[in-house]
């Protein structure tokens, strides 16, 4: 019904908004007011149709919204976007204002219009604007006035202080021949005093007028002295270096210290004073180069503001009295500065932006307007922001807090190479990077291993032209560190390391690769590792899963919810979602929180950006990192027994069962039982590798193929010396096995059959089968064999986490105050200042299987007296290996019904998934009891399951729109009838199912954007999709803990570890800091009253995956795969 018409419409009987005061007979004028239509494309309406109308019911008007600025930015993409959506409310109706009328046109001859969106820039007649408002008294979007402030720096600066925003120490220097006193200006060598005040350098100097974008900025002479000049965007440059020292003599300026960012400055964008989108573009005062990406856009960073940040924003767009405002903020030393308030401005590239944008300002419009036009709207309630879900009492319950921990993606074999060196030149780089303060060096910078990879060439040289002993460092060794060095033309230090650890006496005893000959004296160990990085296949399965994480918070189901989870990226941009992600300092790790990170909010791009402003790093404290090579003295001796058991050329005997396997898992049971002899089945791995190596060799002799590319650009020749290696490790000289070499072996096999399978390698499954039996012991046992053992072993990797899990569900109800809107804002919002938490670990399988232990042996609850609990355990056990994507998730919950204090009034849930489907793990998928989430359990009783989910209202009994597939374009807007769309997608599993089933919980929609034309068949992920695993969905392993249970479980459990304690303070200390919140949705869910109900309901919809309606849904998983999940981990053997 609204349309978007260029230029001035006549209006159907003149309802015009007018004050009381607004009574001239300006009605005589109007028919002249619309005669210039030359050139715009107008609706004519004649006086006749005007008449017939009044005949009958005044009709309902519609709200004409003028759009008066130049040309240049009416026209331009973003406003052509927000129009274009604006339109989409039926009573609105857009008139832009032509400029040739703005310029040429007296303002009584300018079109009529109800609400005016209005803001000056170059050459725009703002005097006239102001006058035309007096004149026809709109409604203004933005005030006009306050726009010739804006203009002024001095004015921008002084309102600014007026509301007590932080901005930095400045000085005004007018050159006015009329004020002297405010022209006193000293010049010193490295500073400037302005009227008496010091500003050392860095300084910066800006022009008075806010048009005038020749901003400099002066660098001391201990930094190279000089300036540099900033100025509007020309092409790619931004600012240049010039070597001039003194300031500028003529014209006025603001003079103000320099603050020291990261290189990036925060440009926000407010719509209205409770939203705003914030991103980070590089500082044009770097190094003056402008980033762009492949389109030739300047590259922004997504950014998430803090609480204090969020309410700078609010107090800009209301001083400024600018709707719609930008303005910048530097981060310095903790601190949010604004710097600058440039009036009307719009973000670039973000449908998203442009989604909110439209249906801020039409509601705005809506609700100022609608009452006057006597046309039936009602405010949307904000309800879709607020994280609220039925529980099965019908109670409603509150989604509080969301914790994840979960393992990396999909990644290249990790691979390591071991050396004694005593080379003088080895030496000398040791001690230029201060190894001797402890003995131990690692190099990952690019510079420090370039210095590595100058000594290899030079000592392969010298090795070429005399063949003496000399140079002790062994030919091969040296050409394979030169080879892997130099292996992507450039070094990123995130996927290459060298260590070096100094030994007083040289090696101790020779390893399978040494030689006997041994010499005395100092040596150094050089290791170099290579590989493990996250494979593409893991960038995906992290974004998708991210994308699927969204859809377990609540809401986003307005007019313009896109696409699935929209209700986690609302909140989060109405700043009620509190988000963080913490990772590992492993590149494969931090890669992969990125990418789940992208999916989780919706971003575009590249993802190093995002890791640079999301992620914050965790290393350093043990909080997700685990120092491999410090193995405590109970891992020590359960390898040693681990190692005596599998070095026994003799079937396993009842004694060996329960040696290994103490806690009778059947996972580790059936291992064994595929096994029986360990040393039988090592000899078979053995050959089965010699076999697979002179296969690859036979392939290179061939000159067809010799130079196939392989996955992830691997060749040939690499992957033979992959497996060469593990050829030569796996068995040693004395004629035993090195059972370390396991996991490497299965990671090696398991890499090759997911992504390599074209080179057709024969036997390679049977290499698969064998290698993961055996793995399926070595890796989980390495973790300890006894309950005991794994508890202890557990806590030394894990207590850090575990106390700051614990502060997590702690802080959430404890701290209302802390990273919220002030109170005195929330106006208009339910539950103000409510908001949802979300904590993301991404860490390594240590970590992972770490955290499982002691959940499972910790003692959180009785398997004997818990139904629900020993089902869960049963399942665990049932879980043969912790793979990539790995998740385990608690939520928290509160019941606003009941009494604060009641232990009944926050409830815990405890969710897992093994992450991604291996290759052919079909017929041995344990059976978990499926996501349930409490709140999904009763839904046969309740005809409209949940208040939330539809307030559109079409059909209160429909599937949410997050079961259409995943591969809805990001940018279509929701389709409404959403009977189509989900459930069309179902009918291969579930041709009787009705709707109705379809709960809220309709966790991880089907499909991938790869492969729209895919229907998940029985559950087996979509094959097809270039063997890329899908994940499995998560399990409940619990929905009906209080909090008080978990937190005296966290509470014992870190205090039995006393010996951890002071790791952990050491942990914690750096973790608080409130910059770079992200925020995360989650799916509610509501808890059951009693654990032994619960376990009694048939399987409920699994949370990850399925889109099929939980009846249909097999406890074995569901029937959608999740997309490819890729991401990595290692294990302390590493």
């Amino acid at each position: 019904m609204s349309r978007l018409c260029d230029g001035k419409r006549p209006e159907a009987g003149e309802g015009q908004r007018r004050s009381s005061a607004d009574s001239d007979p300006v009605e005589d004028d109007e028919s002249d007011v619309r005669v210039m239509e030359s050139d715009v494309k107008i609706d004519m309406f004649r006086e006749e149709d005007m008449e017939d109308d009044d005949d009958e019911s005044p009709p309902e008007r519609l709200i004409v919204v003028g759009i008066c600025c130049m040309m240049k930015k009416s026209k331009s993409k973003p406003m052509t976007q927000i129009l274009e959506r604006l339109c989409k409310f039926d009573y609105i109706e857009v008139v832009i204002f032509p400029e040739d009328v703005i310029l040429e046109e007296p303002v009584d001859k300018w079109p009529l219009c109800d609400c005016l969106i209005s803001f000056h820039s170059k050459g725009f007649p703002l005097d006239k604007a102001v006058e035309y408002a007096k004149l026809r008294n709109p409604l203004l979007i933005n005030d006009l006035n306050m726009q010739y402030f804006i203009q002024d720096r001095r004015e921008v600066y002084r309102i600014l202080q007026e509301e007590g925003i932080d901005l930095p120490r400045y000085g005004v220097l007018n050159r006015d021949p009329d004020k002297p006193e405010e022209c006193n200006l000293v010049e010193g060598e490295d500073h400037v005093e302005v009227n008496g005040e010091v500003f050392p350098k860095p300084f910066v100097e800006k022009p008075v007028c806010a048009e005038d974008h020749n901003v400099y900025i002066y660098y001391p002479t201990s930094a190279g002295g000089g300036s540099q000049r900033l100025f509007r965007k020309i092409g790619s440059r931004s600012s240049v270096y010039s070597p001039e020292t003194s300031v500028r003599k003529t014209g006025s300026y603001i003079y103000e210290e320099f603050m020291p960012t990261d290189g990036t400055d925060v440009k926000v964008y407010t719509v209205g004073p409770d939203y705003a989108h914030a991103e980070a573009r590089k500082s044009p005062a770097l190094d003056g180069k402008v980033e762009r990406d492949s389109e030739g856009k300047e590259i922004r960073y997504p950014v998430m503001l803090t609480a204090m940040e969020k309410l700078v924003a609010r107090k800009v767009c209301l001083a400024f009295k600018q709707t719609v405002c930008g303005f910048d903020l530097l981060r310095a030393n903790g601190h949010s500065f604004v710097c600058d308030v440039n009036g009307f401005s719009f973000v670039k590239n973000s449908m998203k932006y442009y989604d909110d944008c439209a249906k801020v300002l039409g509601n705005m419009v809506m609700r100022e307007l609608a009452p006057q036009f006597h046309i039936p709207w009602s405010i949307p309630m904000e309800a879709e922001d607020i994280p609220i879900v039925p529980t099965t009492s019908g109670t409603m319950m509150e989604l509080r807090c969301v914790i994840a921990i979960i393992r990396h993606g999909d990644r290249t074999p990790k691979q390591k190479m071991k050396m004694e060196v005593r080379h003088p030149l080895f030496f000398e780089l040791f001690e230029k990077f201060g190894g001797y303060k402890s003995g131990k060096l690692k190099l990952k910078k690019p510079k420090q291993l370039q210095e590595v990879l100058d000594i290899a060439r030079l000592l392969l040289l010298e090795l070429g032209q005399h063949n003496d002993c000399e140079i002790e460092e062994k030919k091969s060794k040296l050409e394979q560190l030169k080879t892997v060095l130099e292996m992507y033309g450039h070094f990123s230090g995130i996927n290459r390391k060298v260590q070096l650890t100094y030994l007083r006496n040289g090696q101790p005893k020779a390893s399978s690769e040494e030689e006997d000959c041994k010499r005395e004296g100092p040596s150094l160990l050089l290791v170099l590792k290579w590989g493990g990085e996250l494979t593409p296949a893991g960038r995906v399965q992290a974004e998708e899963l991210g994308r699927a994480f969204r859809c377990m918070y609540p809401g986003g189901q307005g007019d313009y919810a896109g696409f699935p989870g929209c209700g986690l990226l609302r909140l989060h941009s109405t700043y009620r979602h509190d988000l963080k992600i913490y990772a590992s300092d492993e590149g494969r790790v931090q890669m992969t929180a990125a990418a789940f990170a992208k999916g989780l909010l919706a971003l575009e791009g590249e993802l190093t950006p995002i890791l640079v402003q999301m992620v914050k790093s965790a290393n350093m404290n043990g909080l997700l990192d685990s120092d491999s090579d410090s193995l405590t003295d109970c891992q020590q001796k359960v390898k040693a027994r681990l190692h005596e058991i599998m070095q026994k050329d003799m079937e396993f005997s009842q004694d060996d069962y329960q040696k290994l396997a103490p806690t009778g898992s059947p996972s580790l049971v059936n291992s064994m039982k595929i096994i029986q002899n360990p040393v039988k089945t090592c000899d078979k791995v053995y050959s089965l590798i010699q076999n697979l190596t002179s296969q690859i060799r036979k392939r290179l002799e061939d000159p067809k193929s010799s130079d196939l590319q392989l996955y992830h650009s691997e060749t040939l020749e690499l992957m033979l010396q992959r497996w060469s290696k593990l050829e030569r490790d796996f068995r040693m000289k004395s004629g035993r096995y090195d059972i370390s070499k396991i996991p490497d072996i299965y990671d090696c096999i398991k890499y090759d059959s997911q992504h390599n399978a074209s080179l057709g390698l024969e036997e390679t499954l049977e290499l698969f089968r064998l290698s993961r039996a055996l793995a399926d012991i070595i890796i989980p046992q390495e973790y300890g064999i006894s309950k005991a053992e794994k508890l202890d072993i557990a806590q030394a990797y894990c207590v850090p986490l575990m106390k700051k899990i614990q502060l997590d569900l702690q802080r959430t109800h404890e701290d209302e105050a802390v990273n919220k809107l002030h109170p005195l804002y929330s106006r208009g919002v339910m539950s103000p200042g409510r908001h949802v938490r979300t904590r993301l670990y991404f860490t390594s399988e240590s970590h992972v299987h770490s955290l499982l232990s002691i959940f499972r042996y910790g003692g959180l609850l009785d398997e004997d007296k818990d139904q629900q609990w020993n089902q869960a355990m049963d399942y665990l056990s049932a879980v043969t290996e912790l793979n990539y994507m790995t998740q385990i998730v608690i939520m928290l919950y509160e019941d606003n019904n009941k009494d604060p204090s009641s232990e009944e009034r926050f409830h815990v849930e405890l969710h897992f998934s093994p992450g991604v489907k291996g290759c052919e793990d079909e017929e041995n998928v344990p059976l978990g009891f499926g996501f349930r989430p409490a709140s999904s359990e009763n839904q046969d009783k309740k005809p409209n399951q949940g208040s939330m989910e539809d307030l559109s209202q079409d059909q209160p009994d429909q599937a949410l729109p997050f079961s259409d597939p995943i591969n809805i374009q990001r940018r279509s807007p929701m389709i409404r009838n959403r009977k189509t769309g989900s459930m069309e997608v179902l009918s291969e599993t579930s041709p009787t199912q009705s709707t109705k089933g379809c709960t809220s919980h309709r966790l991880f929609p089907m499909g991938s954007r790869q492969s729209p034309e895919i229907k998940p068949a029985s559950g087996l992920g979509f094959e097809g999709c270039s063997m890329v695993p899908s994940i499995y969905p998560l399990e409940t392993l619990h929905n009906s803990l209080s909090l008080k249970q978990v937190d005296q479980f966290l509470n014992t459990v870190c205090e039995s570890s006393s010996e951890a304690h002071a790791k952990t303070m050491k942990a914690l200390s750096g973790l608080f800091d409130s910059q770079s919140q992200t925020s995360l949705y989650s799916p509610q869910q509501p808890l059951s009253s009693s654990g032994s109900e619960a376990s009694l309901r048939p399987p409920s919809q699994p949370l990850w995956h399925g889109s099929v309606p939980s009846s249909a849904v097999s406890s074995a998983g569901p029937s959608s795969p999740m997309t490819e999940s890729s991401a990595l981990s290692f294990s302390f053997s590493e």
